[in-house]
């Protein structure tokens, strides 16, 4: 008797399970779709931008430092980074201030290479900073990195520098993070973007 009434109930879901789809309300079809195709390109008669021949600018070319002796070893720590760091400072007071500040040098490896870079913060006035990085190139102190911030903060992060500095939206901040160019030997302004505060 049980298995009876097991059989029963059994047909009586299939039946409605079956029956389910034949009811209003079931799914229905959407109609044809469009066909996928590939981008059309428009205008394709217009011709490319020439690619760049002309040679970086100045300001993105390493800068040799004038007034350190030559430094065969290739060691950023054996030039004294307050002597480095005049370079700089001279700078500064052409700025305009009557007084600048020196932070504590950094010692980092920048460019991947396995030696430290030195990086150097000179302020200039409460907000202002003088951001600069400097390396061994072919036995000769050069500046890798030149720019002018006004932080809230400055980070290391693997070989990237990165700055926060205060935006003119309100709750959010700029950053900016400084990578090492191998093609143009400095670092470069990689990334510019406004993240909330």
């Amino acid at each position: 008797m049980p298995i009876r009434r097991f059989l029963t109930s059994c047909l009586v879901c299939a039946s409605v399970l079956l029956g389910g789809c034949a009811v209003t309300g079931g799914p229905r079809s959407a109609g044809h779709t469009a066909a996928v195709s590939a981008p059309s390109r428009l205008w394709p008669g217009r011709l490319a931008p020439p690619q760049p021949t002309e040679p970086p600018e100045a300001a993105d070319k390493p800068k040799p430092v004038r007034g350190l002796p030559r430094v065969p070893s290739g060691d950023m720590r054996r030039i004294p980074a307050r002597d480095v760091a005049r370079a700089t400072v001279g700078k500064c007071r052409a700025a305009g201030p009557e007084t600048c500040s020196v932070e504590t040098p950094k010692y980092w490896d920048l460019t991947g290479d396995g030696k430290d870079e030195l990086l150097i913060g000179v302020a200039s006035g409460k907000t202002f900073l003088f951001l600069s990085a400097f390396t061994v190139k072919d036995g000769t102190v050069a500046q890798i990195m030149d720019a002018g911030v006004t932080p809230s903060s400055v980070e290391l992060s693997g070989g990237d520098v990165l700055v926060r500095e205060p935006a003119d939206y309100a709750g959010y901040d700029l950053r900016r993070i400084y990578t090492w160019d191998p093609h143009l030997q400095v670092m470069n302004e990689r990334v510019t973007e406004y993240v909330r505060r």
